[in-house]
């Protein structure tokens, strides 16, 4: 096997590749991973995921200072924020964990190549170089790689809208929102998903205005209907101004600001617009065409229940492939694809994949919401258990929000969970965990809890199921 010759091939390092790329390497692959950004990591790690909750944390200590410290008896002076400071800390984080799978990479033996990768066909990839040519240097040749199997692990893009002139600078996309160098002083944001909710809430805490503009007539469109209608109130109490059904027309710059203009609303005047709107699959340029690979209407890969595509070696994971667009969900595609073409072996229980919305309070859900299980004409029982009567939450200061525990009302056998309310991303994994052996409601509520703590909560709300919860 000659230095560009490899057992897999995967382009894209993001969650679902990297992770892919350093499965494969403890199999004994000898694997390259192509990538055109110099940060490995993906649009999670660089200007996603890890970012946004960096400003998550920050602005909500910021805030927390200056508004909350007094009822836990803390006095303090004059808070100041330090915006410079706070982006430098965001920064660090991104570095050290790009210099972490740096590492991984080596000590995995996995080549990084730099650049585009493209499809050629008979299990050979060209990288073209990336960036422009420095001066003084020549242009660097495209190298040529080959490979038995090849992962395509691209992941997606910003959705754009109809009508809405993205420029970067006014009028941008959450890479942008997670970098003004200024406050904005009234900051619309275009989309009532996660994204728009998690940036949005960063700003509003460090003193802007902030209006949401949603196209449907809830927020937080897939998950439970309520829990996010209860999320909405509480976002709205800390001052973000929703307009549901609304649907954008433009949204253009003027002067040093832009306009907005939507059905049925005066034209709305601000100084940053946040395209938030979802996204779209990176494939295109991929070479698809030249190896007989189609897309369907929505840009997506379609592959089989192993990842494979219609062409022999060349497979897809995350977010190229149909399902939810999340880095959890590649990772796992990942390692169930590399396992298989190595053992023969390799799953994903997809009704199992948790989601997570880093507001505060926080929003997580794992398995069927009770609007699915009405679709599928499902008998289920439901246990739900407030915050407010949890030890725990009172002594945290933070007692908004609710455990809603879905079970099958014949098997009794857990359907779903969803939770509001403090550290909602962590106490969801005792769910999954829970759900992914097959756990009844009862299960959990005879589960012995530690006191105090939130994952109390939980117990009481499978105790509900069966109206047993004791403390309420």
């Amino acid at each position: 096997m000659d230095d560009n010759s490899f057992d897999l091939i995967v382009i894209g390092a993001g969650p679902g590749g990297y992770v892919a790329a350093i499965r494969a390497a403890q199999l004994g692959m000898k694997v390259a991973c192509v990538e055109r950004e110099e940060l490995l990591g993906g649009t999670c790690l660089r200007v996603g995921c890890i970012p946004s909750k960096a400003m998550l944390e920050s602005s909500e200590r910021y805030h927390e200072t200056r508004e909350s410290l007094g009822r836990y008896g803390i006095k303090v002076g004059s808070v100041e924020l330090d915006l410079p400071a706070m982006l430098a800390h965001k920064d660090n984080v991104v570095k050290a964990n790009t210099k972490g799978i740096d590492g991984l990479f080596k000590k995995g033996k996995i080549t990084r190549v730099f650049g585009h990768g493209r499809l050629l066909g008979g299990g050979r990839v060209s990288v073209e170089p990336n960036g422009p040519v420095k001066e003084g240097e020549s242009a660097k040749p495209t190298e040529i790689l080959s490979a038995k199997n090849i992962i395509l692990a691209t992941g997606s893009k910003v959705a754009m809208l109809p009508g809405v002139k993205v420029d970067g600078k006014i009028i941008g996309t959450s890479t942008e929102a997670l970098a003004y160098t200024e406050v904005p002083k009234h900051l619309v944001v275009i989309g009532a998903g996660a994204i728009g909710l998690e940036l949005g809430s960063v700003w509003k805490r460090l003193g802007a205005k902030v209006t949401v503009l949603e196209y449907l007539n809830r927020i937080l469109p897939g998950m439970d209907l309520e829990i996010s209608s209860e999320a909405q109130k509480i976002l709205a109490k800390q001052g973000l101004e929703f307009k549901l059904g609304t649907r954008v027309k433009s949204a253009r710059i003027e002067g040093e600001g832009a306009i907005v203009e939507c059905e049925g609303l005066d034209p709305i005047r601000c100084d940053k617009v946040l395209v938030a709107v979802g996204r779209v699959p990176n494939t295109e340029n991929l070479g698809l065409e030249a190896v007989g690979i189609q897309v369907d209407t929505r840009g997506r890969i379609l592959v089989n229940e192993h990842f494979a595509t219609v062409t022999e070696g060349i497979y897809a994971i995350g977010d190229v492939i149909p399902g939810v667009m999340l880095a959890h969900k590649a990772e796992e595609e990942g390692i169930a694809c590399v396992e298989r073409l190595s053992t023969g072996y390799g799953h994903v229980n997809y009704n199992n994949i948790p989601n997570v919305v880093y507001t505060h309070p926080e929003i997580a859900s794992v398995g069927k919401t009770e609007e699915e299980l009405k679709s599928e004409n499902v008998t289920y029982k439901k246990g739900s258990f407030p915050f407010l009567a949890n030890g725990r939450a009172r002594a945290l200061g933070q007692i908004e929000g609710r455990v809603k525990v879905l079970a099958d009302a014949t098997t009794d056998r857990i359907l779903g969970v969803h939770i509001l309310g403090p550290r909602a991303g962590d106490l969801i994994a005792e769910a999954v965990v829970a759900m992914e052996f097959g756990a009844s409601s009862e299960d959990v509520a005879r589960t012995s809890h530690a006191h105090p703590t939130l994952a109390e909560a939980l117990k009481e709300a499978a105790l509900g199921v069966s109206g047993r919860a004791i403390h309420i």
